[in-house]
């Protein structure tokens, strides 16, 4: 059920493109002359047209003025700027650093009352301590080749997770047991980590479920995702993060986590799959630094 990293953002494309083809045609211009009112070459008329170029703001606004459709403008730039908001690559959004990029999550989670997140690989960041973030951010500016202001981004992340502990909000998370298992950062980082699992966990907006290895499944293990409400479908690929907003596709999310969070075990359970994760981390020998 993997998704394209372009479905959504060229849905979203083809629909500004044929709103503006409409809107040539219902002024009677042919490509050609749209193209000559506007100073362009046809060719990047055409691309425009048929969605393989995004237009610029003024573009947009070039082509609505020469269809004598002003007023359409402000509305087809904004569904435009959505469009190239739905696929961003992380080395763009952190080329400032990491902490700036954590940050900008800030409005959207104040927005949201019920999250929703499936992670088959991580912790889930709203149940990140610092130093696992670290451990993670830090790989993650050394593997994009952006500053490492791993530190900052840490704590601006633990800032952020205060969130999980304000009223009127529900988490629901659905991880594979195969977190609890990857360490990252030193084994103490990873025993506080863990740790933080079992009082996270028990909190009353928070539903924490693991799916154990070994289990049958009905589906198998997917991208990293988050839900918020039931407008956006967030999924985390290693180049970028793809932004949902496609109901149908929304939908389809919706319905997969359904189906691993049926899998998963919780309570005694789920504490007992922890407990045994920090059971087998490796401890240091006596006398060693």
């Amino acid at each position: 059920m993997s998704v394209s990293p372009s479905s959504s953002a060229q849905t979203a494309r083809e629909g500004v493109a044929r709103q503006l083809r409409e809107l040539r045609q219902d002024a009677g211009l042919t490509l050609v002359q749209l193209a000559t009112t506007c100073g362009w070459s046809h060719s990047k008329a055409s691309r425009i047209e048929n969605a393989k170029t995004p237009p610029s703001s003024p573009d947009i606004v070039a082509w609505c003025r020469a269809c004598a459709a002003d007023g359409r403008a402000p509305d087809l730039v904004a569904l435009s700027r959505d469009a190239e908001t739905m696929y961003q690559e992380w080395r763009k959004r952190a080329r400032t650093g990491l902490r700036r990029l954590q940050t900008s999550y800030q409005r959207l989670f104040e927005a949201t009352r019920l999250f929703r997140v499936y992670t088959p690989t991580l912790v889930p960041g709203l149940l990140q301590t610092e130093g696992y973030t670290r451990a993670v951010l830090s790989s993650n500016a050394r593997l994009l080749g952006v500053p490492d202001d791993s530190s900052e981004a840490a704590a601006a992340r633990a800032g952020r997770s205060q969130i999980i502990h304000r009223a009127g909000r529900r988490f629901v998370f659905v991880i594979e047991e195969a977190v609890l298992r990857h360490q990252l950062g030193t084994a103490d980082d990873m025993a506080a980590q863990l740790g933080h699992l079992l009082t996270a966990g028990a909190l009353p907006a928070v539903s924490l479920g693991i799916i154990p290895m070994g289990r049958p499944r009905t589906l198998w293990p997917q991208e990293v995702f988050h839900l918020y409400d039931d407008t956006l479908a967030s999924v985390e690929l290693l180049s970028a993060e793809v932004n949902i907003t496609q109901p149908s596709e929304v939908a389809l999310y919706e319905a997969a986590f359904e189906e691993l969070r049926g899998m998963a075990v919780y309570g005694a359970e789920a504490r007992a799959l922890v407990v045994a994760a920090i059971d087998a981390l490796p401890t240091q020998a006596p006398g060693t630094a």
